[in-house]
């Protein structure tokens, strides 16, 4: 029905087909003026609606570019809260080592009793170091 004639890239259709504007066998000029109007008025909107469709492709293409700078982001982003769970993991490891490790050492000492001996023992060398500095 429509022709594509998309070759000066202003309009993409032109005319019905097999119709032009001195192909008219109607000799009364008030119809001829009518179709002719018509005509104009649906090439009109369809240029309207090939602007349309043109922006519509032009966001979606857009959104395209977007979405794959997200769909990229979110990659790296989740290898880094990989690396980061690892890293927790090896700390909580570590520290429930160095845990075990304090509480063999407490108990290797004499226990909980002579711990807390040599902290108060501690407290009382730091209170005398204080008492000598300030008298």
């Amino acid at each position: 029905m429509f022709t594509n004639s998309n070759h000066n890239g202003n309009q993409k259709y032109s005319q019905i087909s097999g119709y032009s504007d001195s192909d008219s066998d109607n000799e009364n000029p008030d119809e001829d003026d009518f179709i002719q109007r018509e005509i104009r008025q649906q090439q009109m909107m369809m240029k309207e609606q090939d602007e349309g469709l043109e922006m519509l492709g032009q966001s979606a293409e857009r959104l395209s570019k977007i979405s794959l700078g997200i769909h990229e982001e979110l990659g790296h982003q989740d290898k880094m809260l990989n690396e980061m769970d690892n890293d927790l993991e090896t700390a909580t490891t570590n520290l429930s080592m160095v845990t075990i490790k304090t509480k063999e050492l407490i108990q290797k000492s004499g226990g909980k009793r002579n711990f807390i001996i040599i902290v108060a023992l501690s407290v009382v060398v730091i209170v005398l170091f204080f008492l000598v500095v300030y008298t």
